[in-house]
């Protein structure tokens, strides 16, 4: 029997525990800003297409969050701020409205309202003190207003109450403001009834997560960190407490009972982070699927999953099937996701034009579609196909226009239409087409969704640091074993929210937001909780930050970016670029450089650079005009050749053979891409790439003007020149390295 290709949407809601359980108040306000944005409007545009079916994973911690909101009694410092009368505001919360009330993307979320965008780039132009000292009452009244209105997605636009602020603008008041909190805590009270009505109604499959989102893995065995990376650097302490497994199982288990009137069938391990040890206890309780990343499908078969030039999987037949999971507790299915169409979503179609984002994703799947039949012998697909797409259902729409609703209306419809692709929940397709292959339970890799290892949360000094702290407060907890946690469930409560994977992701090295402190300052108030329970004395270590929080001058990249190219370096636009020092910062050879920093990153549309200026230069007289980026591809066979610059110095990395050559006047803002060819020749070729020279040189270069393949590694020197004829190169002694996503 032929069948269409089925593909399976996972989303994932999830926040952390940001309440302060000794002082009952929330320290960050993202449940209940993603609340009136994200969650309640995916599922409300998923229900215009029947036809469409889909899974969306709700972890626990979101929910108390949100049943604490909707019932008054959750409290966090911006909702404090936005309900204080204006005249009433202290200096301190003045200062903190500044600095944090355009916590947003401004593209998307400030810009598009004026009177939100005018104060924003009243602190960008004149900065924060100008602000402190010129902006009136009314001013921040506004500010208070606008930064809960345009959490609020435009799905609920329509509502006349939130119609009438939106065409008001300005002059708002603190009543205004009490009514829109109203409003937030109305649309929050429609987030779990109505995935509940969807599920009832076969639409929708809801799923759910470990208690708080601990990365099971490494709460059963800290070691197994070194099943990826066996030199990695462990903590001190080895944190074994495998009987805490069950427990966050259990609480999750029974919350969704409460809610959902119904057992769960999948989970969502927490990071889509796995081991053979975490497979026993979710059995155990009755889980019958769970999902993780292709890397972990990858490194379990001891294989690499290659992709084609457009970034489709050249192994479908591996990838797109659920495998059977053997335990002696039961058997689960497992589903792994598409890492690429995941990401696609998560972190690049945000910046396209909606339409031809919707029409992307859907060539993929019938590529995808195309590709299985060929190996089939061409006609129809004779075996049951699953693509699985699971990622972050929340903070990806924050860079889409309209948070996502102009192309998630083109995606369905599309969808809606096609004959040839289904949406489907993951049980129904289980339940008509259970797993045919089976995975060796015990040989299972242990890892997450990101590169197939568990580096993102631990190894790193400051990460190993805090499994420390919770390993000490793990053993005073376990030296009272009268602290049940039926008599004890503060104790307990404080242990499962400690437990948390977020804690550690942003830990050391690889992600940062201007939050970095505040998480801290959670992991160690939950920490302090366990002894406070206990009354134990609290260690002066966990009073004392895990780490020192300051912006690392240079870091690599830590994100996908989607800069607009204008030649201004918006802030928000490269905050998780790479950066590089040059001038002034590195060595001696370019103490005096013209050129300040470097930036550069990537999504999967196109390699992206900035080069900072010192302040009024000219180009030509303080800077040669010519900026040329040479780059390679290592481990590739292709031809490659010196670079085509006159007066080369004899060392390296200037003396390297490279095989394209971008050549940029910043006096014409011309641009001419050549490729190396044998006998040490080079050719021209034609190139899309987008260049503004203004404040900042900015350049988009687009992945299909190279000869690139997804993972390809490169290695990048930029060289100056004037006439053709070699000037200098930065950075010194080294080079600058990326990979194509």
């Amino acid at each position: 029997m032929p069948h269409p290709l089925y593909v399976a949407f996972i989303w994932h809601q999830h926040q952390p525990l940001y309440k302060n359980r000794a002082t009952g108040q929330y320290r960050l306000p993202w449940v209940r800003l993603h609340g009136t944005k994200d969650y309640l409007d995916l599922i409300l545009i998923l229900e215009r297409y029947p036809k469409l079916h889909q899974t969306v994973n709700l972890v626990p911690s979101l929910i108390l969050q949100l049943e604490d909101y909707i019932e008054g009694n959750a409290f966090d410092p911006y909702l404090n701020a936005a309900l204080t009368p204006e005249e009433n505001l202290t200096n301190e919360q003045k200062y903190f409205i500044i600095e944090h009330f355009f916590d947003a993307n401004h593209h998307t979320l400030i810009d598009p309202h004026p009177r939100y965008s005018q104060l924003y780039h009243q602190r960008q132009d004149k900065g924060y003190g100008w602000c402190f000292q010129n902006w009136t009452l009314q001013d921040y009244s506004d500010l208070l207003a606008w930064h809960n209105l345009a959490w609020i997605d435009p799905i609920f636009w329509d509502d006349p109450e939130i119609d009438t602020w939106l065409k008001q603008g300005k002059n708002f008041t603190l009543a205004d403001r009490q009514r829109i909190y109203s409003k937030q805590r109305e649309i929050l009270s429609r987030i779990v009834p109505q995935h509940k009505k969807m599920q009832d109604s076969g639409q929708l499959e809801v799923t759910t997560t470990p208690y708080t989102h601990p990365i099971l893995p490494l709460l059963a065995d800290t070691n197994c960190g070194r099943v990826a990376i066996p030199n990695m650097t462990l903590p001190k302490n080895r944190f074994q407490w495998q009987e805490d497994i069950p427990r966050h199982l259990q609480k999750s288990w029974d919350m969704y009972q409460e809610r959902f009137g119904r057992t769960p069938r999948g989970l969502w391990p927490s990071e889509q982070a796995v081991s053979p040890a975490i497979l026993p206890y979710i059995a155990q309780q009755g889980f019958k699927w769970i999902c993780s990343d292709e890397a972990i499908l990858g490194w379990t078969k001891k294989t690499f999953f290659h992709r084609d030039g457009v970034g489709n999987v050249c192994e479908p037949e591996m990838l797109y099937q659920p495998y059977r999971l053997e335990t002696p507790q039961g058997d689960l299915a497992i589903v792994f996701r598409d890492h690429r169409l995941s990401d696609l979503i998560g972190f690049t179609y945000g910046s396209m034009e909606p339409k031809k984002a919707a029409n992307d994703l859907v060539g993929h799947l019938e590529a995808i579609s195309r590709s299985l039949k060929y190996r089939n012998g061409g006609g129809a697909l004779e075996k049951p196909w699953l693509v699985t797409i699971a990622l972050d259902g929340e903070n990806c729409w924050e860079f889409y226009q309209k948070d996502g609703l102009p192309f998630l209306e083109n995606l369905y419809r599309k969808l809606s239409d096609s004959q040839d692709i289904k949406l489907v929940t993951v049980s129904e397709f289980l339940d008509q087409f259970p797993p045919t292959e089976t995975l060796p339970a015990d040989k299972l890799h242990s890892g997450s969704w990101v590169d197939g290892s568990l580096t993102t949360w631990i190894g790193d000094p400051a990460k190993n640091k805090a499994w420390d702290l919770l390993t000490k407060a793990r053993e005073v907890l376990a030296k009272h074993p009268e602290a049940t946690p039926e008599n004890n469930p503060e104790a307990w409560e404080a242990l499962y929210a400690a437990e948390g994977s977020d804690w550690f992701w942003w830990f050391g090295e690889g992600h940062s937001s201007n939050q970095d402190a505040m998480f801290d300052q959670l992991f160690r108030e939950h920490l302090a909780g366990i002894y406070q329970a206990l009354n134990e004395p609290i260690p002066e270590d966990v009073r004392k930050p895990v780490e020192v929080h300051e912006k690392h001058k240079e870091h690599r990249p830590q994100s996908f970016i989607h800069p607009t190219i204008d030649g201004v370096g918006d802030e928000q636009d490269w905050d998780k670029a790479g950066r590089l020092e040059v001038g002034g910062a590195r060595g001696t050879m370019h103490r005096s450089s013209a050129i300040q920093r470097i930036w550069y990153g990537v999504d999967h549309l196109n390699f992206y650079l900035r080069m900072d200026f010192k302040s009024g230069i000219q180009f030509g007289k303080d800077c040669p005009p010519e900026v040329n980026l040479l780059w390679y591809y290592p481990e590739k066979p292709l031809c490659n050749s010196p670079a085509p610059l006159a007066s080369l110095p004899h060392e390296a990395p200037v003396n390297y053979y490279f095989h394209h050559h971008l050549g940029i006047n910043l006096l014409t803002h011309s641009v001419w891409l050549q490729e190396a060819c044998e006998n040490q020749r080079w050719n021209p070729r034609p190139s899309r790439a987008q260049v503004a020279v203004d404040k900042c040189l900015e350049l988009a270069l687009p992945w299909a003007d190279l000869p690139t393949h997804p993972d390809w590694g490169l290695r990048m020197v930029v060289m100056l020149s004037e006439g053709g004829l070699f000037k200098d190169y930065l950075p010194e002694n080294t080079l600058i390295s990326f990979e194509m996503p």
